[in-house]
Protein backbone atom coordinates (compact mmCIF):
# COMPACT_ATOMS: atom_id res chain seq x y z
CA UNK A 1 0.00 0.00 0.00
CA UNK A 2 1.54 3.56 -1.21
CA UNK A 3 2.08 6.07 1.50
CA UNK A 4 -1.27 7.94 0.05
CA UNK A 5 -3.24 5.06 0.99
CA UNK A 6 -2.22 5.08 4.64
CA UNK A 7 -2.72 8.48 4.54
CA UNK A 8 -6.12 7.88 3.66
CA UNK A 9 -7.15 5.00 5.94
CA UNK A 10 -5.48 7.03 8.81
CA UNK A 11 -7.69 10.06 7.42
CA UNK A 12 -10.97 7.50 7.17
CA UNK A 13 -10.50 6.35 10.88
CA UNK A 14 -10.55 9.69 12.27
CA UNK A 15 -13.40 10.36 10.85
CA UNK A 16 -15.98 7.49 10.74
CA UNK A 17 -17.19 6.10 13.80
CA UNK A 18 -15.97 2.26 14.02
CA UNK A 19 -18.08 -0.87 12.63
CA UNK A 20 -18.96 1.44 9.45
CA UNK A 21 -19.16 -1.76 6.80
CA UNK A 22 -20.05 0.68 3.85
CA UNK A 23 -16.84 2.14 3.70
CA UNK A 24 -14.46 -0.34 4.32
CA UNK A 25 -16.50 -2.29 1.58
CA UNK A 26 -15.40 1.02 -0.76
CA UNK A 27 -12.14 0.66 0.81
CA UNK A 28 -11.58 -3.17 -0.44
CA UNK A 29 -13.60 -2.42 -4.06
CA UNK A 30 -11.91 0.57 -4.90
CA UNK A 31 -8.81 1.10 -2.42
CA UNK A 32 -8.30 3.59 0.25
CA UNK A 33 -7.94 6.93 -2.22
CA UNK A 34 -11.07 6.54 -3.40
CA UNK A 35 -12.50 6.21 -0.81
CA UNK A 36 -11.28 8.92 1.36
CA UNK A 37 -12.12 11.19 -2.04
CA UNK A 38 -15.35 9.81 -1.92
CA UNK A 39 -16.14 10.91 1.81
CA UNK A 40 -14.53 14.40 1.34
CA UNK A 41 -17.07 14.86 -1.52
CA UNK A 42 -19.80 13.23 0.35
CA UNK A 43 -22.76 15.07 1.68
CA UNK A 44 -23.06 13.92 5.09
CA UNK A 45 -22.23 14.82 8.90
CA UNK A 46 -19.34 12.83 8.29
CA UNK A 47 -18.30 14.33 4.87
CA UNK A 48 -18.00 17.97 7.10
CA UNK A 49 -15.77 16.52 9.44
CA UNK A 50 -13.57 14.90 6.67
CA UNK A 51 -13.29 18.33 5.16
CA UNK A 52 -12.46 20.21 8.05
CA UNK A 53 -9.56 17.57 9.41
CA UNK A 54 -6.42 18.50 9.69
CA UNK A 55 -4.52 15.32 8.61
CA UNK A 56 -1.10 16.56 8.94
CA UNK A 57 -1.57 17.63 12.29
CA UNK A 58 -2.36 13.51 12.71
CA UNK A 59 0.43 12.28 10.96
CA UNK A 60 2.71 15.03 12.34
CA UNK A 61 1.14 13.85 16.41
CA UNK A 62 0.99 10.07 15.58
CA UNK A 63 4.92 10.45 14.72
CA UNK A 64 6.17 13.08 17.32
CA UNK A 65 4.12 10.95 20.49
CA UNK A 66 6.28 7.65 18.70
CA UNK A 67 2.56 5.89 18.11
CA UNK A 68 2.05 3.49 15.05
CA UNK A 69 -0.74 3.40 12.37
CA UNK A 70 -1.51 0.07 11.42
CA UNK A 71 -3.95 -1.04 8.53
CA UNK A 72 -4.94 -4.73 7.37
CA UNK A 73 -2.25 -4.05 4.77
CA UNK A 74 0.21 -3.30 6.94
CA UNK A 75 2.90 -6.17 8.47
CA UNK A 76 2.06 -5.26 11.66
CA UNK A 77 -1.61 -6.03 11.06
CA UNK A 78 -3.29 -9.07 13.25
CA UNK A 79 -5.58 -11.28 10.54
CA UNK A 80 -7.76 -12.29 13.35
CA UNK A 81 -9.22 -8.58 12.98
CA UNK A 82 -10.55 -9.56 10.02
CA UNK A 83 -12.88 -11.48 11.66
CA UNK A 84 -15.12 -8.72 13.14
CA UNK A 85 -16.20 -8.18 9.34
CA UNK A 86 -18.64 -10.88 9.90
CA UNK A 87 -19.58 -9.81 12.96
CA UNK A 88 -23.00 -7.69 13.41
CA UNK A 89 -24.37 -5.69 16.06
CA UNK A 90 -23.93 -6.68 19.92
CA UNK A 91 -25.22 -4.91 22.59
CA UNK A 92 -26.81 -1.82 20.18
CA UNK A 93 -22.88 -0.88 19.03
CA UNK A 94 -22.41 -2.53 15.03
CA UNK A 95 -19.39 -4.72 14.56
CA UNK A 96 -16.86 -4.50 11.52
CA UNK A 97 -13.07 -4.74 11.34
CA UNK A 98 -11.24 -1.26 12.06
CA UNK A 99 -10.00 0.62 9.29
CA UNK A 100 -6.37 1.10 11.30
CA UNK A 101 -5.39 1.02 14.75
CA UNK A 102 -2.91 3.35 16.40
CA UNK A 103 -0.32 1.07 18.87
CA UNK A 104 2.48 2.43 20.68
CA UNK A 105 4.83 -0.04 22.76
CA UNK A 106 8.02 -2.67 21.71
CA UNK A 107 5.23 -5.87 20.92
CA UNK A 108 4.48 -6.19 17.44
CA UNK A 109 0.49 -6.36 17.28
CA UNK A 110 1.55 -9.64 14.78
CA UNK A 111 2.73 -10.80 17.31
CA UNK A 112 0.07 -11.76 19.34
CA UNK A 113 -1.02 -14.43 17.12
CA UNK A 114 -3.30 -17.11 18.66
CA UNK A 115 -1.80 -16.96 21.84
CA UNK A 116 -3.84 -14.29 23.31
CA UNK A 117 -5.98 -14.43 26.05
CA UNK A 118 -8.15 -11.35 27.52
CA UNK A 119 -9.16 -11.29 31.01
CA UNK A 120 -11.54 -9.21 31.95
CA UNK A 121 -14.55 -7.93 35.16
CA UNK A 122 -15.79 -5.71 37.03
CA UNK A 123 -14.15 -2.23 37.64
CA UNK A 124 -15.58 -2.66 41.59
CA UNK A 125 -13.88 -5.75 42.20
CA UNK A 126 -13.00 -7.47 45.00
CA UNK A 127 -9.82 -8.71 46.39
CA UNK A 128 -10.58 -11.94 46.03
CA UNK A 129 -11.03 -10.94 42.31
CA UNK A 130 -8.04 -9.05 42.01
CA UNK A 131 -5.93 -11.81 43.30
CA UNK A 132 -7.09 -14.05 40.93
CA UNK A 133 -7.04 -11.98 37.82
CA UNK A 134 -3.25 -10.90 39.01
CA UNK A 135 -2.27 -15.01 39.60
CA UNK A 136 -3.84 -16.09 36.70
CA UNK A 137 -1.93 -13.35 34.29
CA UNK A 138 1.31 -13.89 35.92
CA UNK A 139 0.74 -17.69 35.27
CA UNK A 140 -0.02 -17.19 31.60
CA UNK A 141 2.47 -14.66 31.01
CA UNK A 142 5.24 -16.83 32.20
CA UNK A 143 3.70 -19.82 29.74
CA UNK A 144 4.17 -17.26 27.05
CA UNK A 145 0.63 -16.22 26.90
CA UNK A 146 0.06 -12.36 26.03
CA UNK A 147 -2.56 -11.12 28.13
CA UNK A 148 -5.32 -8.60 26.51
CA UNK A 149 -7.23 -6.19 28.45
CA UNK A 150 -9.14 -2.81 28.86
CA UNK A 151 -7.04 -0.46 31.11
CA UNK A 152 -9.49 0.05 33.36
CA UNK A 153 -9.48 -0.53 37.24
CA UNK A 154 -10.23 -3.62 39.05
CA UNK A 155 -9.91 -7.10 37.14
CA UNK A 156 -8.57 -5.15 34.41
CA UNK A 157 -5.48 -3.54 35.92
CA UNK A 158 -4.95 -6.72 38.21
CA UNK A 159 -4.50 -8.48 35.29
CA UNK A 160 -1.75 -6.24 33.23
CA UNK A 161 -0.63 -5.89 36.77
CA UNK A 162 -0.22 -9.92 37.05
CA UNK A 163 1.31 -10.05 33.60
CA UNK A 164 3.60 -7.36 34.45
CA UNK A 165 5.02 -8.58 37.15
CA UNK A 166 6.17 -11.89 35.57
CA UNK A 167 7.71 -9.55 32.83
CA UNK A 168 5.44 -11.08 30.54
CA UNK A 169 3.45 -9.29 27.32
CA UNK A 170 0.63 -7.61 28.09
CA UNK A 171 -2.06 -5.76 26.03
CA UNK A 172 -4.21 -2.34 26.95
CA UNK A 173 -7.09 -1.52 24.68
CA UNK A 174 -8.32 1.75 25.06
CA UNK A 175 -11.51 3.86 24.44
CA UNK A 176 -9.83 6.95 23.69
CA UNK A 177 -6.68 8.88 21.86
CA UNK A 178 -3.21 6.85 22.82
CA UNK A 179 -2.14 10.06 24.11
CA UNK A 180 -5.11 10.10 26.96
CA UNK A 181 -4.19 6.86 28.56
CA UNK A 182 -7.81 6.97 30.71
CA UNK A 183 -8.16 6.45 33.18
CA UNK A 184 -6.05 8.52 34.74
CA UNK A 185 -5.81 6.74 37.97
CA UNK A 186 -4.01 4.25 36.17
CA UNK A 187 -1.48 6.12 34.18
CA UNK A 188 1.54 4.75 35.83
CA UNK A 189 0.21 1.31 35.45
CA UNK A 190 -0.67 2.33 31.42
CA UNK A 191 2.81 3.93 31.03
CA UNK A 192 4.48 0.37 32.07
CA UNK A 193 2.25 -1.84 29.56
CA UNK A 194 2.98 1.08 27.03
CA UNK A 195 6.99 0.51 27.61
CA UNK A 196 6.88 -3.24 27.34
CA UNK A 197 3.99 -4.44 25.74
CA UNK A 198 1.35 -2.49 23.96
CA UNK A 199 -1.26 -0.24 24.03
CA UNK A 200 -3.95 -0.23 21.12
CA UNK A 201 -6.45 2.16 20.24
CA UNK A 202 -9.15 3.19 17.31
CA UNK A 203 -9.34 6.64 17.98
CA UNK A 204 -6.82 9.42 16.95
CA UNK A 205 -4.44 11.26 19.12
CA UNK A 206 -6.98 13.93 21.16
CA UNK A 207 -9.72 11.97 21.35
CA UNK A 208 -11.78 11.63 24.70
CA UNK A 209 -13.69 8.13 25.81
CA UNK A 210 -17.58 7.78 25.76
CA UNK A 211 -19.29 5.21 26.85
CA UNK A 212 -20.07 4.09 23.65
CA UNK A 213 -16.33 3.94 22.90
CA UNK A 214 -16.03 1.90 25.38
CA UNK A 215 -18.68 -0.77 24.48
CA UNK A 216 -17.08 -0.40 20.36
CA UNK A 217 -13.37 -1.05 22.22
CA UNK A 218 -14.58 -4.57 23.75
CA UNK A 219 -15.13 -5.86 20.49
CA UNK A 220 -10.84 -5.14 19.82
CA UNK A 221 -10.36 -6.98 23.18
CA UNK A 222 -12.50 -10.18 21.74
CA UNK A 223 -11.30 -10.17 18.76
CA UNK A 224 -7.29 -9.75 19.85
CA UNK A 225 -7.40 -12.86 22.32
CA UNK A 226 -7.90 -16.52 21.33
CA UNK A 227 -10.38 -16.93 24.40
CA UNK A 228 -11.93 -14.24 26.76
CA UNK A 229 -11.91 -15.17 30.68
CA UNK A 230 -14.62 -13.30 33.12
CA UNK A 231 -13.34 -13.16 36.63
CA UNK A 232 -16.08 -11.26 38.45
CA UNK A 233 -18.86 -8.89 36.81
CA UNK A 234 -21.94 -8.06 38.10
CA UNK A 235 -25.82 -8.21 36.23
CA UNK A 236 -25.15 -4.97 34.40
CA UNK A 237 -21.24 -4.85 33.07
CA UNK A 238 -18.98 -3.79 30.41
CA UNK A 239 -17.52 -7.18 30.65
CA UNK A 240 -20.69 -9.09 29.56
CA UNK A 241 -20.42 -6.55 26.11
CA UNK A 242 -16.82 -8.40 25.73
CA UNK A 243 -18.59 -11.83 26.09
CA UNK A 244 -21.11 -10.85 23.51
CA UNK A 245 -18.43 -9.91 21.21
CA UNK A 246 -16.40 -13.26 21.73
CA UNK A 247 -19.45 -15.58 21.45
CA UNK A 248 -20.40 -13.97 17.70
CA UNK A 249 -16.32 -14.61 16.74
CA UNK A 250 -16.73 -17.98 18.08
CA UNK A 251 -14.02 -17.50 20.60
CA UNK A 252 -13.79 -19.60 23.65
CA UNK A 253 -15.47 -17.73 27.13
CA UNK A 254 -14.23 -18.75 30.63
CA UNK A 255 -15.45 -17.52 33.91
CA UNK A 256 -13.99 -17.86 37.01
CA UNK A 257 -16.86 -19.10 40.11
CA UNK A 258 -17.45 -16.81 42.98
CA UNK A 259 -18.61 -16.58 46.30
CA UNK A 260 -22.68 -16.99 45.67
CA UNK A 261 -23.19 -14.52 48.14
CA UNK A 262 -21.32 -11.78 46.11
CA UNK A 263 -23.36 -9.78 43.03
CA UNK A 264 -20.14 -9.76 41.40
CA UNK A 265 -20.49 -13.77 40.84
CA UNK A 266 -24.10 -13.35 39.07
CA UNK A 267 -22.80 -13.14 35.68
CA UNK A 268 -20.10 -15.85 35.98
CA UNK A 269 -21.64 -18.21 37.90
CA UNK A 270 -25.17 -17.43 35.09
CA UNK A 271 -22.51 -18.21 32.01
CA UNK A 272 -21.69 -21.41 33.69
CA UNK A 273 -25.00 -22.78 34.47
CA UNK A 274 -25.57 -21.90 30.79
CA UNK A 275 -23.25 -23.44 29.30
CA UNK A 276 -22.21 -20.44 27.93
CA UNK A 277 -18.66 -20.63 29.40
CA UNK A 278 -16.22 -23.26 31.39
CA UNK A 279 -15.41 -22.98 34.55
CA UNK A 280 -11.81 -22.47 34.77
CA UNK A 281 -9.84 -21.64 38.26
CA UNK A 282 -6.81 -20.78 37.31
CA UNK A 283 -4.16 -20.56 34.42
CA UNK A 284 -3.85 -24.15 33.99
CA UNK A 285 -7.00 -24.70 33.43
CA UNK A 286 -7.19 -22.07 30.77
CA UNK A 287 -4.50 -23.36 28.93
CA UNK A 288 -5.93 -26.75 29.22
CA UNK A 289 -9.23 -25.36 27.87
CA UNK A 290 -6.82 -23.68 24.83
CA UNK A 291 -5.14 -26.82 24.17
CA UNK A 292 -5.22 -28.32 20.60
CA UNK A 293 -8.27 -31.90 20.66
CA UNK A 294 -5.76 -34.65 21.97
CA UNK A 295 -3.44 -33.04 23.39
CA UNK A 296 -2.74 -34.01 27.12
CA UNK A 297 -2.00 -31.50 29.64
CA UNK A 298 0.27 -32.42 32.54
CA UNK A 299 -2.54 -33.50 35.32
CA UNK A 300 -2.19 -30.87 38.51
CA UNK A 301 -0.25 -31.49 41.15
CA UNK A 302 -1.92 -31.45 44.32
CA UNK A 303 -0.70 -28.90 46.81
CA UNK A 304 -2.25 -31.26 49.77
CA UNK A 305 -0.55 -34.34 48.84
CA UNK A 306 1.42 -36.22 51.50
CA UNK A 307 3.85 -38.66 51.22
CA UNK A 308 1.78 -41.05 53.01
CA UNK A 309 -1.19 -41.05 50.41
CA UNK A 310 0.23 -43.99 49.15
CA UNK A 311 0.03 -46.40 51.80
CA UNK A 312 -2.45 -48.90 52.22
CA UNK A 313 -4.39 -48.65 55.73
CA UNK A 314 -2.46 -51.29 57.43
CA UNK A 315 1.07 -49.47 55.91
CA UNK A 316 0.10 -46.57 57.65
CA UNK A 317 -1.42 -47.75 61.14
CA UNK A 318 2.37 -48.85 61.23
CA UNK A 319 3.76 -45.95 60.58
CA UNK A 320 1.88 -43.79 62.41
CA UNK A 321 2.88 -46.49 65.59
CA UNK A 322 6.55 -45.22 64.91
CA UNK A 323 8.23 -42.17 67.42
CA UNK A 324 9.38 -39.43 66.27
CA UNK A 325 13.07 -39.80 67.99
CA UNK A 326 13.77 -42.68 68.56
CA UNK A 327 14.01 -46.65 67.23
CA UNK A 328 11.54 -49.25 68.01
CA UNK A 329 11.59 -52.77 68.62
CA UNK A 330 9.78 -55.05 66.05
CA UNK A 331 7.81 -56.14 70.17
CA UNK A 332 7.35 -53.21 70.60
CA UNK A 333 5.56 -52.07 67.36
CA UNK A 334 3.61 -55.32 66.67
CA UNK A 335 1.64 -54.77 70.31
CA UNK A 336 1.07 -50.87 69.02
CA UNK A 337 -0.49 -52.17 66.41
CA UNK A 338 -2.06 -55.51 67.01
CA UNK A 339 -0.17 -57.70 64.59
CA UNK A 340 1.82 -60.78 65.17
CA UNK A 341 5.65 -61.18 64.33
CA UNK A 342 5.39 -62.27 60.77
CA UNK A 343 2.25 -59.88 59.41
CA UNK A 344 4.83 -56.72 61.08
CA UNK A 345 7.95 -57.44 59.86
CA UNK A 346 6.24 -57.85 56.34
CA UNK A 347 4.76 -54.81 56.45
CA UNK A 348 8.29 -52.73 57.85
CA UNK A 349 10.01 -54.53 54.74
CA UNK A 350 7.20 -53.17 52.19
CA UNK A 351 7.36 -49.70 54.07
CA UNK A 352 11.15 -49.75 53.90
CA UNK A 353 11.14 -50.53 49.77
CA UNK A 354 8.83 -47.15 50.21
CA UNK A 355 11.61 -45.11 51.91
CA UNK A 356 9.88 -44.62 54.81
CA UNK A 357 11.62 -46.62 57.71
CA UNK A 358 15.06 -48.02 57.71
CA UNK A 359 15.86 -51.50 59.96
CA UNK A 360 18.97 -50.49 62.02
CA UNK A 361 21.78 -53.36 62.88
CA UNK A 362 20.74 -53.85 66.95
CA UNK A 363 17.24 -55.22 65.38
CA UNK A 364 15.30 -52.33 65.66
CA UNK A 365 13.53 -49.63 63.04
CA UNK A 366 12.99 -46.20 62.37
CA UNK A 367 11.72 -43.55 60.43
CA UNK A 368 13.42 -41.86 57.60
CA UNK A 369 14.57 -38.40 57.87
CA UNK A 370 13.15 -36.59 54.67
CA UNK A 371 11.44 -37.35 51.96
CA UNK A 372 10.42 -41.02 50.96
CA UNK A 373 13.17 -42.17 48.49
CA UNK A 374 15.74 -39.94 50.30
CA UNK A 375 19.02 -42.45 50.96
CA UNK A 376 19.84 -43.16 54.46
CA UNK A 377 23.27 -43.35 55.66
CA UNK A 378 23.79 -46.58 57.94
CA UNK A 379 23.83 -45.12 61.43
CA UNK A 380 26.99 -45.65 63.35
Amino acid sequence: MTGSETRALMGLTCVLEPGQKRWDRLVDRDGADAAWERLLHHDSPQGSRARRLDLDSVERETELRGFRFVHRRSGEWLPALDDLECVGAVGGIDGGRPLGLWVAGPVSLSELGASGVAIVGARASTPYGDTVASEMAAELAEAGTVVVSGGAFGIDAAAHRGALSSEGATVAVMACGLDQLYPRGNDALLRRVRDSGLVVSEYPPDSTPSRQRFLTRNRLIAALASATVVVEAAVRSGAKNTVGWAQSLGRPVLAVPGPVTSALSVTPHRLIRDAQAALVTNASDVLAELAPLGVLQPPLVDPEARPTDELDPEELTVREAFPARRPISVDELRSAVGLGVGECLAVLGSLADRGHVQALDDGTWRLVAGPPGSVVRPSP
